[in-house]
């Protein structure tokens, strides 16, 4: 066979994962053929800037000796420990507060990478493309969109949560060293400090907002808005904070986009709506046969109890009801989907998402038990009295250990509307399949 017949049979057949062939004129072959064309031309692009971009550092390199205290500028770190008083502890106070705004800064740059990923959309280029393989027959077809449609970003993401979930505990440890005072040394310099307040710190702040907590939520400062204590630059940047998608948006939506919600589909809703109905008839006919009748009203109230619990969830204005109420933070279609990520957290597709979500829990947990040590530590410092930055000290630091000051506090409350693994409704042997795929949601 000649090379232009050799290059003319190969345009007439697409070969799937599987080995497959489909002929040219064929949706799914036509198609994915497009897609993998426009693929390797960003590959090909994407090599030549990498190559570009490492022989420009490598020449960087050599007009210049890199050292350890050079490239950390080490001096410069350590000329920053500045004390206003000739106390000995206060060093050590300057020291631990900057090493936390050195983690709070790395906690910010890795939680910009985890909302860049959520954030990624479908070129619109390339939507009908992959559709169109979705909407084919074939299998392999169907799968490819799936896969493509959701970025198989996860293991990054995961990666990046799991190192923030890492610093927090540092920072949680990192307590106990601030502890080695006593409340005399810090007495003895505190006076210096003037209004300086952790309450100042802006990163912090922009911590709190880009995760997701509320304006109307917090407390206020001295009576004040906790933007007051900022000017200038730093005021503009926290207000601007306030304004950009924060985590727990980006993780609504993408809980929403679930696999298995669609109403057309496996329609996961109806099926749990059926067998929690199951389940609370389990239970009242478990207190019918009781021959106790304090078992028989107590199973009953049971069962009433649990009645409500699962309405709240399953009937929408309920459930947005408490949305207003500020009781719960998710919409109605995330929170099925992460009880569906929870319920059928063994299947391979969801193991990742339930990674995930769990990493958020502990982000969660973490960041409220430093504040819950950064509290008792101002007890044991200074009991009751006024911080430096005029707050009410104690009580107002107790109060955003709250609810109030949670985010992800509906992924805590999941585990309220769990049923007994009998009662899960079995999968479909085609949702069985779409979820066995390796992929994930993104």
């Amino acid at each position: 066979m000649s090379e232009i017949e050799g290059n003319q049979a190969t345009a007439e057949i697409a070969v799937n994962s599987n080995q497959e062939l489909h002929p040219v004129g064929s949706p799914a072959a036509s198609n994915l053929e497009s897609l993998i064309n426009r693929l390797k031309v960003t590959t090909s692009k994407q090599d030549v800037e990498d190559d570009e971009e490492e022989q420009s550092s490598r020449r960087h390199m050599k007009k210049k000796s890199i050292t350890y205290t050079n490239y950390l500028q080490v001096d410069k770190l350590l000329e920053i420990q500045e004390p206003l008083s000739p106390i000995h502890d206060e060093h050590l106070f300057i020291v631990v507060h900057q090493v936390y705004e050195l983690w709070f800064r790395q906690i910010l740059y890795e939680l910009d990478s985890v909302c860049e990923l959520l954030n990624i959309e479908v070129n619109e280029s390339q939507t009908d493309i992959v559709m169109n393989l979705y909407n084919s027959r074939s299998n392999h077809a169907q799968s490819f969109a799936d896969q493509y449609v959701n970025e198989n970003n996860m293991l990054v993401i995961i990666m990046r949560l799991n190192r923030i979930v890492r610093i927090l505990q540092l920072m949680v440890d990192q307590v106990m060293v601030l502890e080695t005072m006593s409340p005399l040394d810090f007495r003895a310099f505190r006076d210096y400090l003037g209004t300086s307040s952790g309450f100042q710190s802006v990163q912090f702040r922009l911590l709190e907002n880009k995760l997701g907590i509320k304006k109307d939520n917090r407390i206020q400062y001295a009576g004040v808005d906790y933007k007051e204590v900022f000017e200038g630059d730093h005021r503009k940047e926290v207000e601007k904070s306030e304004n950009k998608p924060t985590v727990l948006q980006l993780v609504d939506h993408w809980l929403s986009r679930t696999p298995g919600l669609e109403e057309n589909g496996f329609n996961f809703w109806r099926r749990f709506a059926f067998a929690v109905t199951d389940f609370l008839n389990s239970l009242e006919q478990q207190a019918k046969k009781s021959t106790d009748q304090s078992s028989k009203e107590e199973l009953l109230r049971e069962r009433e109890k649990l009645f409500d619990t699962f309405e709240s969830i399953l009937v929408r204005e309920k459930h947005e009801e408490l949305v207003n109420q500020g009781v719960r933070r998710l919409s109605y279609k995330a929170m099925q989907g992460a009880l569906m990520i929870s319920l059928y957290s063994d299947v391979p597709r969801f193991s990742q998402p339930y990674q995930f979500l769990q990493l958020l829990m502990d982000l969660e947990s973490l960041l409220t038990k430093w504040r819950y040590n950064h509290v008792l530590l101002v007890q044991r410092m200074i009991g009751s009295k006024a911080g430096t930055g005029g707050s009410s000290g104690y009580q107002y630091l107790r109060s955003t250990v709250s609810d109030r000051y949670k985010v992800f506090n509906d992924l805590f409350n999941l585990s309220t509307f769990l049923i007994p693994r009998e009662y899960i409704p079995p999968l479909t042997r085609s949702m069985a399949k779409r979820l066995s795929v390796g992929n994930t949601l993104m």
